[in-house]
């Protein structure tokens, strides 16, 4: 039956992929080596702008890494971040011959009589697939995600060339490992890929922000959906760019629908939104958000969400064991007293506006990427000490704090922060997060009954 099977990750599709990647880093790769073996500094610069130059040319999964990448701090150096933040989410667009050829290997050649009507261009084009507008015989408006061809390929390709250039990155500097964050990413490309699971994720999404007013997530149509054909609903909105001068009391509400939207699921469930990029939500004119796209979501255990809050009160309360206890239950081990002490100035940032019982603006400094001063210190102190090695649990959630200040930064949203997150904490009970995880996730699909 046509887009039942998932695409094979074929020999011949790696190959081409190598070929275009490999190129792309390649001429990196040899300027780095000379210059070490040569005992000349690089310049960094130049080369995160060779890097920016050669990814964005690149329709597919590295092109997204590196957005990811850009924003976790100090996975990357400090330039390569502010040239690969550039980025854009859109890519080239599949034209409409071959559109037709995929959406019929999805859903057959009949395809077409299956719409009231699909537009030949698309609406969106990203790193692994397009979206085009469509009309059910119902007059139901539908989105269609329609995946590009031989994606899983291309991620395994694009997977084999971060290593290189993750490798190039600790033959110079090793104050962070970032293996994990690597086998992080990997694992979530790999489940981006499959649309059915995409499409029992929305109706997560959909179960856990039910009592949220100002948060909507598209309903899926089962019946012209496939592993690589997604149709949900078309949702009406625009970029957070057209309410960045809207009033102060207009920004905070798209801030306060968007914090709900990531920390609701978070703290109740223990599922997380892994990637606030700018693509991936729109703004209703009410001021609720629209989240559209539910690939890469992450489920912690509830351990690590109580680690979460366990951390909190460790920095508000000067509790040193408390902190040891949290880091161990993120996944961190053999931290020393000094560690500990450098991860604290991290941790001091990222929940400072939380700690801060009063309204204010997420960063009052108003920083141009979000954390990154705060993160070349902790970098400086972590190199000093010997390294560390991030668990890989610790990536998506880093990765959704920094993304959605940086949007509250870019929004001057002023609200107090502390009331919010207490408001969320405050009945938290780790048992009661497991029994609704486990039964959310057995309601949608996502947990087998046998767990």
């Amino acid at each position: 039956m046509p887009g039942d099977s998932p695409e094979r990750n074929r020999l011949s599709g790696r190959v081409k992929r190598y070929a275009q990647v490999s190129s792309a880093v390649g001429g990196l790769a040899a300027r780095m080596a000379g210059d070490r073996m040569l005992g000349r500094a690089g310049d960094s610069q130049k080369m995160a702008s060779s890097l920016k130059l050669a990814l964005g040319g690149l329709k597919g999964p590295l092109m997204k890494v590196a957005q990811i990448l850009s924003t976790i701090p100090d996975a990357i150096p400090r330039e390569y971040a502010r040239e690969l933040a550039h980025l854009q989410a859109n890519a080239p667009q599949m034209g409409w011959p071959f559109v037709k050829r995929r959406m019929a290997s999805e859903l057959g050649v009949d395809w077409q009589g299956r719409f009231a009507s699909f537009e030949h261009e698309a609406a969106a084009a990203a790193s692994l697939g397009q979206v085009h507008r469509a009309v059910g015989h119902d007059g139901r408006r539908l989105a269609c995600k329609l995946q590009y061809p031989e994606m899983a390929s291309v991620v395994e390709a694009d997977l084999k060339q971060l290593k290189i250039i993750i490798a190039l990155y600790r033959s110079y500097d090793r104050a962070i490992d970032p293996s994990e964050v690597h086998a992080e990413l990997g694992e979530r490309l790999r489940e981006e890929l499959d649309y059915a699971r995409e499409g029992r994720q929305m109706r997560l999404y959909t179960q856990m922000l039910a009592n949220e007013g100002g948060v909507h997530v598209p309903g899926v149509v089962d019946a012209l959906s496939t592993r690589r054909l997604l149709t949900m609903d078309w949702l009406d909105g625009q970029r957070i760019t057209a309410f960045v001068d809207e009033p102060l009391d207009l920004r905070n509400a798209v801030a306060y629908n968007m914090f709900r939207a990531w920390y609701v699921p978070f703290y109740f469930y223990g599922v997380i939104h892994g990637d606030p990029h700018l693509g991936n939500y729109t703004v209703r004119d009410d001021h609720g958000i629209n989240l559209l796209d539910f690939g890469c979501i992450r489920v912690f255990p509830p351990s690590f969400v109580a680690g979460v809050i366990d951390l909190y009160h460790a920095l508000d309360r000067d509790d040193p064991e408390l902190a040891v206890h949290a880091y161990e239950s993120w996944g961190f081990s053999g931290l020393s007293k000094e560690m500990i002490g450098i991860l604290n100035i991290w941790a001091g940032f990222l929940y400072g506006p939380l700690l801060d019982n009063r309204t204010r603006r997420i960063q009052e400094d108003d920083g141009a990427i979000y954390g990154r001063d705060v993160a070349e210190k902790v970098h400086a102190e972590l190199r000093r000490v010997g390294g560390v090695k991030p668990p890989r649990e610790f990536v998506l959630v880093d990765r959704a704090a920094v993304g959605l200040g940086s949007v509250f930064l870019r929004l001057r949203a002023e609200i107090n922060w502390h009331t919010l997150f207490h408001d969320l904490i405050r009945d938290f009970d780790a048992e009661a997060l497991a029994a609704r995880q486990k039964a959310a996730l057995l309601s949608v699909g996502l947990l087998s009954p046998k767990v």
